[in-house]
């Protein structure tokens, strides 16, 4: 780190730049987290395979369990590494205003991966680990923050940060993709979401067997999702599945707020928000008279999902033939295979902009507090989560896919803040 500010050369601005200072950091790190598999470099044999046994004799009377290799070693297994690179200012303006802006990098080799294909000739049982894989990422984090005050009767703070993060895959163990690039993870996020693209609803049965066969269980009809056949094979598969929607986890990340105080009177509010996320509605769980087996649950429930009220106002019907409809058609008692698929039909944009918090206060006057033998007594009254600004109205957006958990609560204090 160099405190510029510090410096002789610099005292003639000390009273514009108060506060100049540079710093940074670079480190190689490991990552052992590598998931329930250990000890990669021994083989894994079952030695007593009833599924692969062989039966023999004259009258096939006796017979052996086969042996199967479940994992192959790897003496070539080593760790996962990560350069790390960090680099920072620190800005300190008119004794008022202090800024910090950073900016990241990481890049992630020997990334542990299963190779996904293998030369026959090899007579591999199962696909080896290696270390193979490779990612990068990169972000920018800035917080700002304002004190002064103006006279003994005017005071005014204000704080803001802003975090931007994204990471992405350089190599990656896959398939290969010649004629199907859009199936490739490299270049793309980590996070990066594969669905198909959820074109309409079919209007009726006709359409139906008229347009690229999707057979994802069940038969489909008219009011059921409409995928599009990405590779113009006339079928929908896995090679019609494109990257759609941002990351599940916010590439953005923000907040501000203000605090203010004249005389005796005082307030402060706080927003938080974030953006570039992408979830999805679960199908399963919000679809009208199914059973759904709830997580933790081993046995499903013999109730029924409700239906909620805006599935029944928009959804597609034999008398509402609308092909743009919220919710496909009605279907029980199991959800249609066709139209749990992930999908653009159900993806949601996750940006919201919170009000997180907002206080007012009042401070009694002096006199007053002598009288009550009490310390500066303050009044207040706050509100936490008041208003949400987002796109989506189904549900808090927060609770991204089901809006099964529990909701996020608005909460209202009024209280007194004393001290003898």
């Amino acid at each position: 780190a160099w405190s510029v500010s510090n410096e002789a050369f610099w005292q003639p601005f000390k009273n514009t730049v108060n506060n100049f200072r540079l710093r940074g950091t670079y480190g190689l790190v490991g990552n052992d987290n590598i998931g329930s598999g250990r000890f990669l470099y021994l083989s894994e044999v079952n030695m007593n395979n009833a599924s692969y046994s062989s039966i023999f004799g004259r009258d096939n009377g006796y017979g052996r369990n086969g042996i199967t290799v479940s994992r192959y070693s790897d003496q070539n297994i080593t760790w996962e590494t990560a350069k790390k690179m960090n680099v920072a200012l620190e800005l300190g303006l008119f004794n008022k205003v202090e800024v910090i802006a950073e900016y990241y990098t990481e890049k992630r080799d020997n990334i542990l991966q299963q190779r996904v294909s293998t030369p026959a000739s090899m007579g591999l049982w199962v696909q080896p680990y290696a270390n193979i894989g490779k990612a990068q990422g990169r972000g920018v984090d800035v917080q700002v923050a304002y004190n002064h005050s103006f006279n003994n009767a005017f005071w005014m703070q204000g704080r803001a940060n802003f975090t931007y993060a994204t990471s992405k895959y350089t190599v990656f163990e896959e398939y290969d993709y010649q004629n199907e690039p859009w199936k490739s993870r490299i270049g793309l996020p980590i996070s990066q979401v594969w669905g198909y693209i959820g074109e309409s609803l079919f209007v009726d049965d006709a359409e139906v067997a008229n347009s690229p066969q999707q057979s994802f269980g069940g038969e489909v009809k008219g009011g059921d999702i409409k995928y599009r056949d990405v590779n113009g094979d006339g079928k929908i598969t896995v090679l019609d599945q494109v990257p759609i929607g941002f990351p599940t986890e916010p590439e953005i990340i923000y907040g501000f707020g203000l605090s203010a105080g004249f005389k005796a009177f005082d307030m402060s509010a706080f927003f938080q928000g974030l953006t570039r996320e992408s979830f999805w509605i679960d199908a399963q769980a919000t679809a009208p008279f199914v059973s759904y087996l709830y997580p933790n649950e081993t046995i499903r429930g013999i109730t029924q999902n409700q239906l909620l009220k805006a599935y029944a106002d928009d959804h597609w019907s034999e008398e509402n033939r609308n092909v743009y409809a919220l919710w496909p058609r009605l279907s029980a008692p199991e959800v249609s295979q066709n139209n749990s698929q992930t999908s653009t039909w159900f993806m949601r944009n996750g940006a919201f902009l919170r009000l997180k918090q907002v206080e007012f206060g009042y401070t009694l006057p002096k006199r007053i507090a002598d009288r009550l033998r009490m310390s500066a007594p303050r009044i207040y009254v706050n509100g936490t989560n008041l208003l949400t600004f987002s796109k989506f109205g189904l549900w808090d957006v927060e609770m991204a896919g089901n809006g099964l958990g529990y909701p996020v609560q608005k909460v209202f204090n009024l209280g007194l803040n004393v001290a003898f």
